[in-house]
């Protein structure tokens, strides 16, 4: 049985393209590629892919707009490509969904340690929720469940999650009532160091908030610790179900 995992690179530049198929291929994975937006939803539609590379700036339609499309689609994961390192765009690329971002030129090397990172925090269960039991968390009247990834209201309203989004929360639901510093959270959710002008765990937590409908100047479920991190000040429930 074939359970190499499918990576699909979306790239206008031919040569990246062939490198980073060759690479893959190379290191255990089935890879394709599609030179712009067309052809990735074509190689979706045929192949049973895993993970999306994506660059940034595609002949057709922008990278940014694609991962928007893909995430309100599916919580599949995306690692945005950019050529460019100034912060607003990766804050972009996070706000559109991406799980993750690797700025041009970059090594094969660097791009298979971010792939794999991401997809071990993807499937990854922490231990203390491995067991049936433990299949929904209940928190202040929301309902999270880990097996569909489904995030529900108190008022029954099912709100979608981004693949960093739901990985923030469960980071945050494993700790509740325990403050987490930013490398911390870019530790859990990405996997490597933080960047210290890198404001994308701080953007992620604006949009979790949003989700959460816990906006305002004074947030009272995610909550600020000046000077230290973030809070998630609720207790957590572990159920059989979320029904």
């Amino acid at each position: 049985m074939d359970n190499k995992d499918r990576i699909l690179i979306v790239d206008d530049d031919p040569e990246i393209r062939r490198l980073l198929v060759d690479y893959l291929a190379k290191n255990g994975f089935e890879a394709y590629a599609a030179k712009d937006g067309r052809e990735m939803w074509q190689g979706l539609e045929r192949h049973a892919i895993d993970l999306v590379v994506l660059d940034l700036m595609l002949p057709d339609t922008d990278g940014l707009t694609l991962c928007r499309d893909l995430r309100a689609r599916s919580a599949m994961p995306v690692l945005m490509l950019t050529a460019r390192g100034e912060e607003a765009d990766r804050i972009v690329g996070i706000e559109m969904g991406a799980d993750d971002y690797l700025v041009k030129p970059f090594s094969p090397r660097e791009l298979l340690a971010r792939i794999k990172a991401i997809l071990r925090r993807t499937r990854a269960l922490p231990p203390n929720l491995r067991p049936e039991s433990q299949r929904c968390l209940a928190f202040a009247g929301w309902r999270l469940d880990t097996a569909t990834r489904a995030l529900t209201a108190p008022d029954g309203v099912v709100v979608p999650l981004s693949g960093g989004e739901y990985r923030l929360l469960r980071i945050l639901l494993e700790h509740p009532n325990r403050v987490l510093n930013r490398d911390q959270l870019v530790e859990l959710i990405h996997g490597r160091e933080a960047d210290p002008y890198d404001r994308a765990i701080d953007v992620q937590v604006s949009r979790l908030r949003q989700r959460l409908r816990d906006e305002g100047r004074e947030p009272q479920l995610i909550q600020t610790v000046r000077g230290e991190g973030y809070v998630l000040a609720a207790s957590v429930e572990g159920r059989a179900s979320c029904d």
